[in-house]
């Protein structure tokens, strides 16, 4: 067994130094993860991979135990993890820049309205994936752990315990139920 896998095993058992010494051992990897997803979004959120990770980190340590017994399937948490942080965040910004709780005042904005920024294809897109998530749970997962992972085909395939031709014919639903439910 590798160490990652022992340090997975005693984190699901709940020990909480086991969890801490994942995190440093696979952090060069988070990071790795969180650079290649904020490359897609760098624009839209104001977050960067330092913040990502460690905003990854507080959300799985909030959330408890690991349901994870090998490195691949916890770097898809991790993806699942990253997904929330930049739609809670990009959510927050949204809310922030619209005077949060302050009084809102009705102005004419037909034109603003015809113009979608690209904040809210994100949340959009995570709308989507919920929406997806109930039909189908696992395509929801193939769309994480490949778009935001970064996971090759075999991979996800060995994490879900499919073949890789499932796993290609879930990607190319998942791509045309999303393309479908983004274009209401």
């Amino acid at each position: 067994m590798s160490d990652v896998t022992l340090l997975l095993d005693a984190s699901m058992q709940g020990d909480d130094a086991a969890f801490h010494q994942l995190f440093s051992m696979l952090y060069g990897d988070l990071r790795q993860l969180a650079r290649a997803r904020l490359r897609r979004s760098e624009p839209i959120t104001l977050l960067n991979t330092t913040s990502l990770v460690h905003e990854t980190y507080l959300r799985c340590l909030k959330a408890g135990r690991l349901q994870s017994n090998d490195r691949l399937r916890f770097m898809g948490y991790a993806a699942r993890a990253m997904r929330s942080v930049i739609v809670d965040s990009v959510r927050q910004r949204r809310a922030e820049r619209r005077g949060g709780k302050q009084t809102h005042v009705t102005l004419d904005t037909t034109l603003a309205q015809s113009e979608r920024a690209p904040e809210d294809e994100i949340v959009r897109v995570s709308e989507a994936l919920d929406e997806l998530g109930q039909a189908d749970p696992r395509l929801v997962r193939v769309v994480e752990m490949r778009y935001y992972a970064g996971m090759s085909e075999a991979e996800i395939a060995e994490c879900l315990g499919v073949n890789e031709r499932s796993v290609r014919r879930d990607w190319q639903r998942a791509r045309l139920l999303l393309s479908l439910a983004l274009q209401n």
